[in-house]
């Protein structure tokens, strides 16, 4: 059975993606929150098939950090996640000696057969994204009481919970959970705290 690390810092992505990772493959995936403990987790291990890790955690950089978890996973591969770099950064990433990247936006059937392309000892390079021009969000305009909604999305709370916490009715903290997707370019909740989180909004 293969083993793959998952280093974020946010617990809800992270949560996400180990239990989609593990119930798509069966695979046995590990979960780390910052470079030093992933780098703990790839010493007492001895390795894992995979590394994917999250490119604006604490302690990561490119081409340190990254440099860092090759080293001490090697032959095994390395790869960067990540929701908001730029292609640039992908290229970076991938010139750097990471044996893949994975948007966060990428396609759950697809980042499957990443993960596989990756542990079978091919390199993945997500081709459109790399030839794509960055398209900036521009300015974000998130509102105060937006704001309160986003936190309380990126603490894994239901709608029901935040709606209690702020004292307001269910249906308006789903209308502010679609605002907040439309001003992000999200495609759910998921990932909308995701992208807040790497472009550190709240």
């Amino acid at each position: 059975m293969a083993t793959v690390l998952i280093a974020d810092d946010h617990e809800l992505v992270r949560a996400a993606l180990v239990s989609y990772l593990h119930d798509a493959t069966g695979y046995d995936v590990v979960e780390a929150a910052t470079l030093e403990e992933a780098l703990k987790a790839i010493a007492d291990k001895g390795g894992f098939d995979l590394v994917l890790l999250d490119y604006t955690m604490p302690g990561m950089s490119l081409p340190a950090g990254l440099a860092k978890a090759i080293e001490a996973n090697a032959p095994h591969p390395v790869a960067i996640l990540s929701g908001t770099a730029p292609p640039e950064v992908a290229r970076r990433a991938l010139s750097a000696g990471a044996r893949g990247f994975l948007p966060k936006s990428i396609d759950p059937d697809t980042m499957i057969s990443a993960v596989r392309h990756m542990i079978a000892g091919h390199v993945y390079r997500p081709q459109d994204f790399l030839d794509a021009e960055q398209k900036g969000l521009g300015p974000i305009h998130i509102t105060p009481r937006e704001m309160d909604v986003l936190r309380g999305v990126m603490e894994g709370k239901s709608n029901k919970e935040i709606a209690r916490d702020l004292s307001i009715q269910e249906v308006t903290i789903k209308l502010h959970v679609k605002t907040i997707c439309r001003k992000l370019q999200a495609r759910n909740r998921t990932h909308a705290a995701m992208l807040a989180r790497d472009l550190q909004l709240v």
